[in-house]
Formats: structure tokens, sequence, C-alpha cells
């Protein structure tokens, strides 16, 4: 009982953005009934390949999941669904927050790099034009 009180917390939580003036989920949860709290499909609007593949592998990198894939629904449609099956230790939606951390601390290193390069470029552009002179 106090996992379901747990499982619906966290899907009271999901973001949602705000489109035409109307309140859009960006993410829904579906569970078929009679299924566990180990094996979930995650529903990602307004989300392509780009997130999904990119999710799914940071998510399989976890040794508690056994089975992760994602499908986009239609190619005209901009949601893709993500099936996240655990071997029962823990509930689906901890790997599916912890690989969406992940992936946004792989995301923020590569920005932070990128942008020390520029600004080491920028630096060193500026040093052979003053050198020039």
């Amino acid at each position: 009982m106090e996992e379901d009180q747990e499982l619906e917390r966290k899907r009271s939580g999901l973001k949602t953005s705000m489109a035409e003036g109307e309140r859009k989920t960006a993410l829904e949860m579906v569970q078929a009934a009679g299924t566990d709290r180990h094996c979930v499909t995650f529903v990602l609007h307004e989300e392509d390949h780009t997130l999904g593949n990119s999710l799914r592998y940071m998510i399989m990198k976890n040794q508690e999941v056994e089975f992760c894939g994602y499908t986009t629904t239609h190619p005209s449609e901009s949601k893709i669904n993500l099936r996240i099956q655990t071997r029962g230790t823990l509930p689906a939606v901890e790997p599916f927050q912890r690989g969406l951390n992940e992936l946004m601390n792989v995301c923020q290193h590569v920005l932070d790099k990128f942008q020390a390069s520029i600004k080491e470029y920028k630096d060193q552009k500026a040093s052979r034009n003053k050198s020039t002179f």
C-alpha cells in the first residue's frame, strides 16, 4: 500500500507543458491491468528518437533492468512509448528517473566541455591577434 502511494506521488509530480493555452501532460505512465509496478510504459509527448535512444541506453546500463525499449507511435506524431521492465527488486519508475538524471549529467558535461573549448579558442585567437600588431 505504501509503495502504491509513493508511485502515485511520483506520478502526480510529472511536469506539464503549455500548448496553445491548454495544459498538456508531457509524460504519462501506462500500466496494463493485472501487471505490477515492475513493468511500466512511459509515454513521452513531444519527443522523438533523439531522447528515446539516449534514454534507453542510459536505463539499460542499470543491472536491475531486464528490458528497456522504445517505439515512436507514428512518424506524424511527436511522442514515444518507452517500456521498462525490472527484475523485480525495484519499481520501473526508479530506473527511469535515474536514467533521466544520468542523461542530464552527460549533457551538462558535454555542454561544459564545449563552452570551455569555445572560450579557449577565442582566447587563443585574441592572443594571436595581439601578437600580429
